[in-house]
């Protein structure tokens, strides 16, 4: 089966080609324009998803000498994301299911995201999903039928929300996580002691790790030692606060598989620490932990191999939860 699949959740442009599993291509386009407003602009990203999408399906196929006419079935995601960015990509994904008679199917993105842990090899179940990003931090147990059980989730930011937020104190740009990590890598990670929130079972908070970091800048202005240090205690914290939660969890369900996957699964104090412990970890390789069509591919590929399919009149939810 050869699939097509596609995100426009938020800020980037990807469309993927796979057969059977293997991805032949994955085209991603980002928008840099967002970094000169400190964060994404939802009616920008639209903008630049109308033309993207196109050149983007356009090299997906060129870079594996297929055309549409060569493609099974196609996948792009529904929710959740931004309401304009989601309705260009499914609404493309549409239109060619209907000109090609092609059965068309609708992804949750952040299924997706776990699906991007099966991409380049097969793993065991059950296993404990640590999903990570920019707008999401879930602790999800999947099973060997890919149903999924939600134990955590975050009550407040986002893990990645909070990097991108303490990368615009210290004056960084958008977007933040990298910055953050590379300030951090020439600072003292205990140089500060950021707290470490704990809330009820298994969720995660980190508004208050962010807003520690405000009063702390407030009371002691950095210079540049200074700013690597604030850096490296702040990771350390929002560290500490995933890893200990998810090996909590882990140890209570008997379970020694854990997948971490998403933007911030990208961050190597944070791989570091995962396996540092006495657990099998899994990790998709760096370019599939943000967005991308590939793992939307392997989602949908899955999906359409049992027949399970979408109706046309599916409508996008920005706020689809696992």
């Amino acid at each position: 089966m050869t699939t097509l699949g596609i995100d426009t959740s938020c800020d980037d442009t990807s469309v993927s080609v796979m057969r059977d599993g293997v991805v032949l291509s994955n085209i991603v386009c980002s928008q840099m324009v967002h970094s000169d407003y400190g964060g994404v602009v939802p009616e920008l990203a639209s903008r630049d998803h109308i033309k993207n999408i196109l050149p983007a399906t356009q090299k997906a196929l060129e870079d594996t000498g297929l055309s549409l006419k060569d493609i099974d079935g196609i996948g792009a995601t529904y929710g959740p994301g931004l309401p304009g960015s989601l309705l260009i990509g499914i609404s493309f994904a549409k239109s060619i299911s209907i000109s090609l008679d092609i059965p068309f199917i609708g992804i949750n993105h952040l299924c997706a995201h776990i699906f991007s842990l099966f991409i380049e090899g097969e793993t065991g179940f059950p296993i404990l999903v640590l999903l990570v990003s920019g707008g999401h931090t879930e602790l999800v147990l999947v099973s060997e039928d890919r149903s999924c059980r939600l134990f955590g989730t975050t009550l407040d930011d986002a893990c990645g929300e909070a990097f991108d937020k303490v990368a615009g104190m210290l004056g960084l740009p958008y977007p933040g996580g990298v910055e953050i990590e590379k300030l951090a890598e020439n600072g003292t990670r205990d140089a500060i002691r950021f707290p470490r929130p704990r809330v009820s079972g298994y969720n995660f908070s980190f508004s208050g790790l962010k807003t520690a970091v405000l009063y702390y800048l407030k009371k002691n202005p950095p210079d540049r030692k200074a700013m690597s240090d604030i850096a490296a205690s702040f990771q350390e914290a929002c560290v500490d606060s995933l890893t200990s939660t998810t090996f909590i969890l882990a140890e209570k369900l008997e379970v020694k598989r854990i997948g971490v996957c998403g933007g911030v699964a990208r961050n190597r104090r944070l791989r570091e620490r995962f396996v540092q412990e006495d657990y099998e970890i899994v990790f998709p390789s760096y370019e599939l932990c943000t967005d991308n069509g590939a793992m939307v591919a392997k989602c949908a590929e899955w999906y359409l191999k049992k027949g399970i399919t979408s109706d046309l009149s599916l409508k996008t939810e920005p706020s689809l939860r696992l």
